[in-house]
């Protein structure tokens, strides 16, 4: 069985560093706010090229921090709207309804799958605070006619970067491009810890101050609250870990861009619709997404030939029993990705012999 993706294989690549970086936190015994946690944030506000990390639990809380940061900061209020790309992972709309925001859904460009910088200005309100790009498959969703409606109206700019880490557009990677941006270091992102961990990236000092504090109960020093925050922090351990890892992140990306480059030139089965690629730069291939009008059968044959496949995602966030307020609304673009969307096998650790036997096996489909 080709899996979709073999974690085990994937970190056996730096296994001895992983052990030996965990050992020195266990050695050191601690556990929480340290050292390694200072470093992450460091390292990785370079290499976003962002003023300010704030490490915290997960990727949803990220964004949830966010939010909640600008509401506290008198930014944004109770019903304010959020504009949202409608095809994203249901983590993007829980951020936004979890701090009673409404999310306005916009239908993506069905050849990127991004969010379309067409339909955004016409959606715009008076109670319109944002605008939340979603960085979907690691392809890069910002566009400088989204910056310049944010600029005209006075929205804030949020990333959801889940997918995307060392994706560029013009030179600047993502999570650098707006006012601040989610991240998510689920095991299976392109940059993984070994359990839950996020972050948030920003230039603005006063938002980094306020997620920091409500991120740890909401202290400005131990024990005084000035918020009701919560818990979401990273630990020690996932934090040395990624630094691990982010040494890494760019040579991996290179080697999923040549699965992907080798995909898109020898899948000639008519049935599949390829992505579209304008920008290689604008790409880190977190996910490798075809279409397929017989998806569910595709995705049977495939797994008969021992190719294990994933769909992302098989229902989208306003068909959800939870969001059952926008279930009436019809947003056909959206719902023919996710009723047509197969992810193909793709990380660092795949051979050459495997993306062939995977495009021989969807030509003959």
């Amino acid at each position: 069985m080709i899996k979709f993706l073999d974690l085990q294989k994937t970190n056996t690549k730096y296994a001895s560093e992983l052990k030996q970086a965990v050992c020195d936190v266990i050695d050191k015994g601690w556990f929480l706010l340290g050292e390694q946690v200072q470093m992450f944030e460091q390292n990785y506000s370079t290499y976003i090229g962002a003023k300010h990390t704030v490490a915290c639990a997960n990727g949803l809380d990220a964004l949830r921090l966010i939010l909640r940061a600008y509401i506290e900061m008198g930014v944004m209020d109770e019903g304010d709207e959020i504009i949202v790309p409608a095809n994203t992972f249901i983590a993007s709309i829980l951020a936004i309804t979890d701090n009673r925001l409404k999310p306005v859904f916009i239908e993506p460009d069905i050849s990127t799958y991004q969010i379309d910088d067409d339909l955004i200005e016409k959606a715009i309100t008076p109670r319109t605070k944002a605008v939340m790009i979603v960085h979907l498959y690691g392809q890069c969703a910002y566009t400088y006619k989204i910056g310049n409606i944010c600029q005209k109206y006075n929205l804030k700019l949020i990333e959801d970067n889940a997918q995307a880490h060392g994706c560029m557009f013009d030179g600047k990677k993502t999570g650098s491009l707006g006012d601040a941006a989610g991240h998510s270091f689920y095991p299976g992102k392109n940059l993984g810890a070994l359990g839950d961990a996020g972050a948030v990236t920003t230039n603005c000092e006063k938002l980094a101050k306020t997620i920091r504090s409500l991120a740890n109960y909401g202290f400005s020093e131990k024990y005084v609250s000035d918020y009701k925050g919560l818990n979401s922090r990273i630990d020690e351990i996932q934090a040395a870990i990624l630094n691990v890892k982010l040494k890494y992140l760019d040579e991996d990306t290179e080697k999923r861009k040549s699965i992907a480059k080798y995909y898109l030139e020898n899948i000639t089965n008519d049935k599949i619709i390829l992505p579209k690629i304008n920008d290689w730069n604008a790409h880190v291939f977190h996910l490798f997404p075809v279409l397929c009008g017989e998806r569910d059968c595709l995705q049977k044959y495939l797994g008969e030939n021992k190719i294990q496949t994933l769909i992302h995602y098989p229902i989208p966030p306003h068909k959800q029993q939870c969001y059952s307020v926008f279930n009436q609304i019809h947003l056909p673009v959206t719902e023919r990705i996710h009723q047509q969307e197969l992810s193909l096998p793709i990380s660092p650790v795949m051979s050459i012999e495997e993306c062939e036997y995977i495009t021989s096996t969807i030509n003959n489909f």
